[in-house]
């Protein structure tokens, strides 16, 4: 049976990572939405910690680049969007979410999380979140998008939020030990190279 390669926690890789709003509302078209979103992302980012090397808030969905230390990207998505739903049904009321038993729902169940494992492969994807507004039609360049990090991330600025310059942990050797005790390590440095 093939190893499924989302959603792992891996020490040391970044993780490409998707969230999207329950039953696509567009949450993030309103301000508020925005700021609440990132604050939660900021504080988060502190409390784990964890290295942010990109994002963007599209409309009904995010993506971002991460590295949790100790690679623990299940926990962190999962205190990201539970602390930022409380914080985003604080902000707003223009929404209808779902009632569950646990109380309103603003986030589609899971989240995608994709180990990067290239420079090719990073590149990629960085290029693909700054991309995403332009391809959605929302602005013209990368740069004129407000909820993203282009600006932050190209020219060291901190608006909305600033972006991590350095993504590694220094503690590569745990990283080498965890992916050998999954049986990873042999694919991993063929990949690398």
């Amino acid at each position: 049976m093939a190893r499924k390669w989302s959603n792992l926690n891996l020490p040391g890789a970044l993780h490409f990572v998707t969230g999207n709003c329950i039953n696509r509302l567009p949450v993030f078209t309103e301000e508020v939405c925005c700021k609440a979103f990132l604050k939660e992302l900021k504080t988060l980012n502190e409390k784990w910690p964890a290295k942010l090397i990109v994002y963007v808030l599209m409309p009904d969905h995010f993506h971002l680049i991460s590295n949790p230390c100790y690679g623990r990207i299940r926990e962190f998505c999962r205190d990201l969007k539970s602390k930022a739903a409380k914080q985003i049904l604080k902000v707003t009321h223009r929404f209808q979410f779902p009632v569950t038993k646990d109380g309103h729902q603003v986030w589609q169940q899971s989240f995608k999380s994709l180990p990067l494992w290239s420079g090719c492969m990073i590149r990629q994807k960085i290029n693909y979140i700054h991309a995403n507004p332009v391809k959605a039609r929302l602005v013209k360049t990368a740069r004129d998008y407000y909820w993203s990090s282009f600006r932050s991330f190209h020219y060291k600025g901190d608006e909305p939020l600033p972006v991590d310059h350095e993504w590694w942990w220094p503690d590569a050797e745990k990283f080498s030990k965890a992916l050998k005790e999954m049986g990873w390590y042999s694919y991993w440095v063929r990949v690398k190279k």
